[in-house]
């Protein structure tokens, strides 16, 4: 066992072709510190512009364990009839961390697998993640889940999108029963409908609420206070300092 991802791979930087910088995709350029505009950005770093790129394909060798992982994944699929083309849309090596992007409609068998062979053995899902990026079209919403092998000490993550106008992702609490309640929080705050789930409800926010607190999309401020009657101003119509 070890706390390191990858304790056998080379960091050189020749290795790591998914590391962010002038690789990856852009999917947006964001100006400012928060994205404020018309004179809200507060923070002085109004002048601020920056790349937003989401890490690229990685190609082979990963390095290290790495590879063994990419290889029986790949060999296991097979043995199930299943082109490892057609459910691992990429695999990504950054910051030293292995993801493997999985179509949504193979999720499921890819999360089974990765639990079950021998050879894999991942079997602690530590919970998922709802991420929300309104310029990667077609995208937009990302789930993340960390798998952790406790017989082989390895760590590594799986990644699914899904377009804001057809939020759904197949549930994993048949082969993961822990993500139960992280798909519910992840349903409360992104809007992503986990299929199959068996209770998928608001956890956080009441069951009436508008909208999901945590897309980039979700209007900030302007939230009536229940004392004087006085309203928090939306952060673009804040006073500006700058």
């Amino acid at each position: 066992m070890t706390d390191q991802p990858n304790p056998d791979k080379d960091l050189g930087a020749q290795n790591l072709p998914g590391q962010r910088g002038s690789h990856g995709e852009e999917i947006r350029v964001q100006r400012g510190m928060f994205g404020a505009n018309n004179g809200g950005d507060t923070s002085g770093y109004g002048g601020l512009v920056r790349s937003v790129r989401l890490p690229g394909p990685a190609a082979r060798p990963y390095g290290g364990w790495f590879d063994e992982v990419a290889d029986e994944l790949e060999g296991a699929l097979e043995e199930q009839g299943l082109l490892p083309s057609s459910a691992i849309e990429k695999t990504v090596v950054d910051r030293d961390e292995l993801t493997f992007h999985i179509a949504r409609e193979h999720l499921v068998r890819v999360a089974r697998t990765l639990r079950d062979d021998p050879a894999l053995r991942f079997e602690l899902c530590t919970g998922v993640s709802g991420v929300h990026y309104p310029g990667d079209k077609g995208r937009e919403l990302h789930a993340v889940y960390h798998l952790r092998s406790l017989t082989h000490g390895r760590l590594i993550r799986l990644e699914v999108s899904a377009p804001d106008t057809d939020p759904h992702v197949p549930s994993l609490v048949a082969v993961y029963p822990t993500n139960d309640w992280h798909e519910r929080e992840t349903y409360d705050f992104f809007g992503l409908v986990f299929d199959g789930h068996p209770a998928l409800t608001r956890i956080m926010m009441p069951d009436d609420w508008q909208g999901f607190p945590q897309r980039k999309d979700y209007p900030l401020g302007g939230i009536p206070v229940e004392y004087k009657g006085a309203q928090i101003p939306a952060p673009d119509q804040r006073r500006s300092y700058s």
